[in-house]
């Protein structure tokens, strides 16, 4: 699951082909991996860059769901080009 190929630093891993349910746990795999500790420096670097690329995925995806849902309240509203 987490062992995508690792971009090296300054990298953007791409992570388009991942829904959110699987960054979402790749993110939380990441975290147990950091807090239990036993990784070198390079590792958890890693890990944390890792990490905050997956935050980031998932936020986006959230956001996109969000104006997914706040469209489709608008236009359930009667607020579409209807009148």
């Amino acid at each position: 699951m987490a062992n995508e190929t690792t971009p090296t630093a300054g990298e953007t891993p791409d992570l388009s082909h991942l829904g959110y349910e699987q960054a979402r746990d790749e993110l939380m795999d990441v975290v147990r991996r950091l807090e239990t500790g036993g990784l070198t420096l390079e590792e958890s670097l890693a890990a944390w860059e890792r990490g905050e690329a997956l935050a980031k995925h998932c936020q986006a995806k959230l956001d996109g769901a969000r104006a997914r849902l706040d469209a489709a309240i608008g236009a359930g509203n009667g607020d579409g080009d209807e009148g």
